[in-house]
This record gives C-alpha cells, sequence and structure tokens, in this order.
C-alpha cells in the first residue's frame, strides 16, 4: 500500500484521519487529508490553504490543537509541492501557470472532499501564499465559507537583496521573452537557526529541517518568474479597495510585527480598506505563527479559537471581543 503521510519521531501523523488524492480540474492529482475530533459532535471543520513550499507534515501539531477544541481539519498540498503533482519537468522548481489555478483547486477540494466529507460550518484558515489564494477567492466563498483566518497573507515582499519592484519587473520581463520556468535565484540553502526569518522557535526549527532530511521529495527551491510574475499581479488586484469590499466573510487577519517575508506595514494597510477584517498583530512574532515560540502560537490560536464560534466560546455572543 503507498505510503502517503510521513513521521519523524517528534513529528508523528495524528490519528483518526482519511487521506488520499483528488483531482483538479485539468487532471492533476494533489494529495490531501481529513483529520476527525475524538468529540461525537463536530463543531464545524478548518479547511487550510497552507503557504509556498509547505506541505500536509508541517501542520501535525497545529492539526491536533484545532481538533482538541471540537473541529475537523481539512487540508491539502498545493499544486506543485510537497506530495502534489509537480507543475515543471525539475520537480525542484516552485512553478504554477495561473495564479487562478490555485483558486480553482481549492473549489474542487470544497466539491470533491470538504462538502460530502467533512462536518458544517466550514472555516478557512490561509496561510502566507494561501492567505493571498483565501483573499483572491474570498468575493465567490461566501455561501460557503463561515468564517475566514488570514496568517501573515502573502500581500508583500522583503528580505531580499533586489527590491520588490525589481523583482517584479525582472520575472515579468523573463515571462515575456518566454522564459517564465527560469528561477531568478539560485537554489536555497539552508540557513542556520540564526538567520532564518521564519520562527524563533529554535525546537520547531530544527524539527522541520529533520523533516527535510529524512523526506527531500516533500520540498522545493525558489519560485519560477511566472510563480513570481502570478503572485505579484494578484497580490495587486487582491490589494485594490473594490476587491476587499467585496469580501463579505467576517475575517481576522493575524500579522506577527518581525515578519521577515511579508511586511507588517503590507498587512496593516490591507486592513485599513477590508471591512469585514479585524487585524490582530502578534508583536514580536515572525512569519511562521504557527511554528513560532509558544507564547506567540498561543497568541494566534487563542485569537483563532475565540473568532471560530464554538472552539472556544460556546455561544456566539462571546466572539465579538476578537471577531467581527
Amino acid at each position: 500500500m503507498e505510503q502517503i503521510l510521513f513521521s519523524t519521531p517528534d513529528n508523528p501523523v495524528p490519528d483518526n484521519r482519511t487521506e488520499g488524492y483528488f483531482e483538479t480540474h485539468d487532471g492533476h492529482k494533489l494529495r490531501y487529508v481529513v483529520f476527525r475530533c475524538k468529540q461525537p459532535v463536530a463543531k464545524g471543520t478548518v479547511v487550510i490553504l497552507q503557504g509556498r513550499n509547505e506541505f500536509i507534515e508541517k501542520y501535525f501539531e497545529t492539526v491536533r490543537d484545532l481538533t482538541a477544541k471540537g473541529l475537523w481539519v481539512a487540508t491539502f498540498d498545493l499544486r506543485g509541492q510537497g506530495g502534489s503533482a509537480r507543475m515543471h519537468k525539475d520537480a525542484s522548481r516552485g512553478h504554477v501557470r495561473r495564479f487562478s489555478d490555485y483558486e480553482r483547486d481549492l473549489t474542487s477540494f470544497l466539491d470533491q472532499i470538504v462538502l460530502p466529507d467533512t462536518r458544517l460550518p466550514f472555516y478557512l484558515l490561509g496561510h502566507s501564499t494561501g492567505g493571498l489564494i483565501a483573499l483572491s477567492a474570498a468575493p465567490r466563498l461566501s455561501s460557503r465559507i463561515e468564517r475566514m483566518v488570514l496568517s501573515a497573507p502573502f500581500v508583500g515582499l522583503t528580505g531580499h537583496g533586489a527590491s520588490p519592484r525589481m523583482i517584479r519587473l525582472l520575472a515579468g520581463t523573463a515571462c515575456a521573452v518566454g522564459l517564465g520556468s527560469m528561477q531568478l535565484t539560485r537554489k536555497f540553502k539552508a540557513l542556520p537557526f540564526e538567520q532564518n526569518p521564519l520562527t524563533s522557535d529554535e525546537a520547531r526549527y530544527q524539527r522541520n529541517t529533520d523533516v527535510a532530511t529524512a523526506f527531500p521529495q516533500l520540498f522545493l527551491g525558489p519560485p519560477t518568474a511566472r510563480w513570481l510574475s502570478e503572485a505579484f499581479k494578484t497580490i495587486r488586484r487582491v490589494s485594490e479597495p473594490e476587491h476587499l469590499f467585496s469580501i463579505a466573510i467576517p475575517t481576522i487577519l493575524i500579522a506577527p510585527t518581525r515578519d521577515g517575508v511579508v511586511p507588517y506595514a503590507n498587512q496593516e494597510r490591507l486592513s485599513r480598506y477590508f471591512r469585514a477584517a479585524q487585524l490582530v498583530p502578534i508583536p514580536g512574532a515572525k512569519h511562521e505563527l504557527f511554528q513560532e515560540k509558544d507564547v506567540y502560537r498561543a497568541a494566534a490560536l487563542a485569537a483563532i479559537h475565540s473568532f471560530i464560534p464554538g472552539s472556544d466560546a460556546e455561544a456566539s455572543n462571546e466572539v465579538v471581543s476578537v471577531g467581527i
């Protein structure tokens, strides 16, 4: 029998689950899993949209946190990464033809897996690139998604030698001359913990490093010019007030103030025009909130459980302190 999920000694696979593959509109197979809570009556299902170069195994700890509160969790590896079909013959290249493919994959996941096989109501949790996908798709999801949580959504870029404007220009030029599959930077080198922009928790950083060492097939190198160009176009579109005004799903935007990937200022600016959203800063935290130190991670989880009805507050009128 094919092994679908992978464990390391300090990152075991949670029990009570169903895993497999679903098919996209264009015939690719994406890896998914549904985790069930132990409680006989679930309080809903959280659909997790991962960041770029993430994978199901990275969320095992967070899955346990959510299922302990009586929630089910459904997630899948984005096309081109993790255990899902790759979009380039060089499997290490993070590539996508159109950003809208991510949104269509989300729709397929909701139709094929979430709606028939999980429990209402449905909540959406998008981290980084997953947050950008959620933002882009949100105007069409109000009849399906009860509430939405965005964790450090990818609405800007920092921490690189070139400016975001220069990266966008180079990526667009490469695509225009037929070099969309080209990577603009050399392959990633594993950074020592002290230099990483993702988390200040050394144990969790090492846990993810151990997964990379044991299962290198789950990881990607740098994105292609096409991926970058598509992402920048989407960032520009979702940041327009007209788009943000069209989102009716109650939302919290959890923003780490020391984010070394997405500038905090961009996340704060997004919330100004996002009438359905409330900004929840996490002072001192870095980009990967669910891989962070307990003090930051607990703050993010507390915001989620206060916002999602039923996970902490049994009555909906107890949610207003953090929610909408």
